[in-house]
């Protein structure tokens, strides 16, 4: 008699990924705070600022609407892909046709669609870093080898053409781009943009341009898009946005994807068998949002530009800790290897990961290590919080670190 051999409960695919390291310390830190304790989070990258009423409004009256009680067409409501191709080229200049726009569920569901429409086994996948946990991650749950190439503070924690041509094999197959970068803040200037995006289309590279952050740049820093810049990428560029950070819609869980219509009609393909259409309410607040104007965006845009100053200044205070002026997003990327391997409250943390695990048990300060982000020796801190909130975290972070010794 023969018996089925046995096997492995949990996929090889599943098993070997990583969860999301920042929604991991973002709960860290809610399981604290449920239990009584004052902690300070700097993890999760989300505005704390209420969505805007007027959005607001949009979805209590679609809820009252039995139309909105069905279904969508897998791609979204016709009406708010229309708007998304109207806000593209408002916001960035890039023209696109509505049927060229996929509405997803959120940003990390944009990335996997691209990702799953263009990878297959064995592709390569360029991935500057520091980069957001998920796009080495969701690369590889396509079967892509994710190549990680990362930046330092020399250069604004951006790549430059010599860096991808040195790890560019005939296996490359899409760069992921990032401008305004989470997690550092970095902003690319258009003559960067262009040298990057003419390499790009030598070497015929698809390039996924992550704008979620377009409209979070302060002072003399531009956003540029990446397909407007250069022209010459023709049809092989995506652009993955959304609602979440420019209109604090975060947990709304509305995103959406551009690309050459062929490309968009496979991402609908695979979409209509995995998920199929986006919260029906939740497509009409992001309507409301990207068919309205950025007034309330700029007054979110002006209280995170004064956080970034009280955040760079105060961790520059600390002794150990020495923090670059990020040009975009809401993040600062403090580097701390000043105070590796000294002892502070009784510990010798000996890694960015360990000073972490230091700061929330000792300070209750939460923080993202930089180990999440393929640069160990530096942190995360979200400053999309309260100014009191910020103040107090760093002030915790200084009398813990202050008292570091050899």
């Amino acid at each position: 008699m023969t018996t089925r051999k046995e096997t492995a409960r949990i996929s090889k695919r599943l098993a070997t990924l990583a969860p999301s390291a920042t929604l991991a310390v973002d709960a860290r830190a809610k399981a604290l705070k449920a239990a009584g304790h004052d902690v300070i989070g700097f993890g999760a990258g989300e505005p704390d600022f209420p969505t805007p009423a007027h959005i607001v409004e949009a979805a209590v009256e679609a809820v009252r609407d039995p139309k909105n009680h069905r279904y969508t067409p897998t791609a979204g409501l016709p009406e708010l892909r229309e708007a998304v191709a109207a806000k593209t080229l408002r916001d960035s200049g890039l023209v696109v046709e509505p049927s060229q726009v996929l509405i997803t569920n959120g940003g990390k569901h944009a990335i996997t669609n691209a990702f799953t429409a263009l990878i297959d086994p064995g592709d390569e996948v360029i991935v500057p870093g520091p980069y957001w946990t998920t796009y080495p991650e969701a690369a590889a749950l396509c079967g892509a080898v994710p190549v990680e190439l990362i930046a330092d503070e020399s250069t604004g924690f951006k790549v430059t053409v010599e860096q991808l041509e040195s790890v560019r094999t005939q296996k490359t197959k899409v760069l992921v781009f990032v401008s305004p970068s989470n997690p550092t803040g970095a902003v690319y200037h258009r003559d960067e943009i262009e040298a990057i995006g003419r390499w790009a289309a030598e070497h015929g590279i698809w390039v996924l341009c992550d704008e979620i952050y377009e409209h979070l740049v302060y002072g003399e820093a531009r956003h540029y898009s990446l397909p407007v810049v250069v022209p010459e990428i023709a049809d092989r560029w995506v652009v993955v946005n959304g609602v979440a950070k420019t209109y604090a819609m975060t947990g709304w869980r509305v995103g959406w994807v551009i690309g050459p219509r062929d490309l968009t009609d496979a991402m609908i393909n695979y979409q209509s068998q995995t998920t199929s259409n986006v919260n029906n309410v939740a497509q009409r607040a992001a309507l409301a949002a990207v068919s309205g104007d950025l007034v309330a965006v700029e007054e979110m845009r002006t209280a995170f530009d004064r956080r970034r100053h009280l955040i760079v200044n105060g961790l520059n205070a600390i002794s150990g800790i020495s923090c670059p002026m990020p040009d975009g997003a809401f993040y600062a990327y403090p580097n701390v290897q000043g105070l590796l391997g000294k002892t502070i409250d009784g510990s010798r943390p000996q890694t960015s990961a360990e000073l972490a695990e230091l700061a929330i048990d000792v300070a209750k300060v939460a923080v993202v290590p930089g180990e999440a982000f393929g640069a160990p020796g530096y942190f995360r801190m979200s400053y999309a919080l309260g100014d009191a909130d910020l103040q107090e975290g760093v002030s915790r972070l200084a009398s813990l670190f202050n008292g570091a010794t050899d």
